[in-house]
């Protein structure tokens, strides 16, 4: 068996003054971070703690597309919001013990329905971010069927 490529992702930052910094990767956009208002930071910028959860978020949802597109299931629309819960630990400091992802996503058939559970479960056990953090995840899935007027709600 060939041995799995390996990439590598560099970032830079850059301290601006007080508890602010710019981010780079590249020719990537530069995005302004910093401390959150709890830690004594302004408002907005990306936290670190807001970018841990997007990590979480976006990783979670590219693998589960990649996955309906694996698995032929049609994806009308898909949004996803996250809440990472930061507290300090018994003995410990700060950590993001929890990460709720709410994936909301539309099929364009009503036969893939009853597959999505699969799906999330795959799309979890597969992103490369949850695999890569101790935090407990939880995905609290909504998943409809796209209606257009040739397939109305029966309840129309």
């Amino acid at each position: 068996m060939a041995d799995a490529p390996i990439y590598f992702y560099q970032t830079e930052i850059d301290w601006q003054g007080d508890k602010n910094l710019k981010l780079t990767s590249g020719k990537l956009p530069a995005i302004a971070a910093g401390a959150p208002p709890e830690f004594k930071g302004r408002e907005g910028v990306w936290a670190p703690e807001h970018l841990f959860v997007a990590a979480l978020n976006s990783c979670y949802m590219l693998t589960l597309l990649a996955i309906a597109e694996f698995s032929k299931i049609a994806v009308v629309s898909f949004s996803s919001s996250a809440q990472g819960k930061l507290e300090k630990v018994a003995g410990s400091t700060y950590q993001v013990t929890e990460i709720v992802v709410k994936p909301r996503v539309v099929l364009a058939s009503a036969n893939d329905l009853a597959r999505m559970p699969r799906v999330f479960e795959k799309a979890k056990e597969n992103c490369f971010v949850s695999n890569s953090i101790r935090s407990t995840i939880k995905i609290e899935p909504e998943v409809f069927h796209h209606q257009t007027q040739t397939t109305p709600c029966p309840l129309s």
